[in-house]
């Protein structure tokens, strides 16, 4: 057996200790790369990230590269769950830890805080993104036009706000944005550049679409932190007997599924139109485009207890004009909603987000936003 053979089973053996069999860094399953100069085992897409740090870590694939024995032994003795315990001791509640389905930017940032800045190796450290004031410019899509301007930004820990300007010295806000019906979301696909942020709130009980971005992916990702900060100082005014784990997942939230779909109007006489769907917890929203910054319509999905469901297909006598064939019917109390998918693939993926939805048990903060939104229809 040459020696890189017995290194490639040393290190499968490895791998079989608890904490090794996902990525250090994105959670990923079954790494195949290793950081010998770390000791951390990593997945291919977090290997390309380490490999820009080449003064901090040295990326090797852990069957196809030459490693040293004292490289598999620095593994051994090492691994995920120490270093994490090193590199991860002192990560602030509120910070969000990117998984394999995040965007680049989110898991750079994230490798770059613990490995090159160190930022949560020692605790009681003050962070940039935990200032009671965060002021700053991101360039911001214009809602008529789409192009991207230069708009001062201030986020008030005192107030529980954001607030975005026009101009730097104006006054008087454009807007006045409140954390606690803030989202935040990175939407590098959708807004056309790989830092970009997409920030939904409430006004008037409709949901308003705000997009932004940074070239310095630091910086959005501060900002993004920031206000998940300043959401968890609110709740725990709001709410002061709960706890961390229970505050934790009402900060900011991926969308639970977006893309296209044909949907019919509330006679289904109507002729299906092709709309951009967002699924955000219980609200269903629909866009003539994805960048618009106002919902054409929402629908509350409550519990199926309470009248609604979703099934695949039309009613009978449906009068269907659209060109996509695979069907979804939502009931809710008020009325139907018809929608039509491309393919019977993404027909069963809205329909298992939409029963999921369904089917899970409402909290008082739900029941509040479904009577709101009676009230409003």
């Amino acid at each position: 057996m040459s020696s890189n053979e017995r290194a490639t089973r040393a290190l499968r053996e490895i791998l079989q200790q608890a904490g090794n069999d996902a990525c250090a860094d994105c959670g990923a399953a079954d790494p195949m790369w290793g950081s010998c100069s770390l000791g951390v085992f990593i997945c291919l897409a977090c290997s390309g990230i380490h490999r820009n740090l080449p003064d901090i870590s040295k990326v090797k694939s852990l069957s196809l590269s030459h490693w040293e024995d004292q490289e598999v032994q620095f593994m051994a003795k090492h691994g995920n769950a120490l270093m994490r315990s090193k590199y991860e001791a002192a990560v602030p509640v509120y910070y969000y830890k990117p998984t394999h389905k995040d965007c680049q930017t989110l898991r750079e940032q994230w490798i770059r805080a613990k490995y090159e800045r160190k930022e949560f190796t020692e605790p009681g450290k003050k962070f940039s993104y935990e200032e009671a004031t965060r002021d700053g410019v991101l360039m911001k899509r214009g809602r008529d036009n789409g192009q991207f301007l230069s708009r001062r930004f201030v986020l008030s820990e005192r107030e529980g706000t954001l607030k975005y300007f026009t101009k730097y010295d104006a006054k008087d806000p454009k807007a006045v944005l409140k954390v606690d019906t803030i989202n935040a979301t990175f939407q590098p696909d959708k807004i056309g550049n790989p830092n970009g942020l997409q920030i939904t709130y409430l006004k008037d009980y409709s949901t308003r679409n705000i997009f932004v971005y940074h070239d310095n992916g630091r910086e959005i990702v501060d900002w993004f932190n920031a206000i998940r900060a300043v959401q968890l100082h609110y709740l725990k005014v709001a709410f002061p007997g709960a706890t961390d784990v229970e505050l934790v997942p009402k900060l900011t939230r991926n969308f639970l599924k977006e893309g296209f779909m044909e949907k019919t109007g509330p006679k289904h006489t109507e002729g299906f139109k092709k709309r951009w769907f967002t699924l955000d917890q219980r609200r269903l929203m629909y866009f003539k485009d994805p960048l618009d910054a106002f919902a054409k319509g929402e629908a509350f999905l409550g519990n199926k207890d309470h009248g609604y469901s979703a099934s695949p297909g039309l009613p009978a006598g449906t009068r269907w004009n659209g060109s996509w064939q695979h069907g979804i019917t939502i009931v809710t109390p008020e009325r139907s909603f018809l929608f039509t998918c491309e393919s019977e693939i993404d027909q069963q993926d809205w329909l298992k987000h939409f029963n999921d939805v369904i089917n899970a048990v409402m909290s008082p903060q739900e029941y509040t936003m479904e009577a709101l939104f009676k009230h409003r229809h």
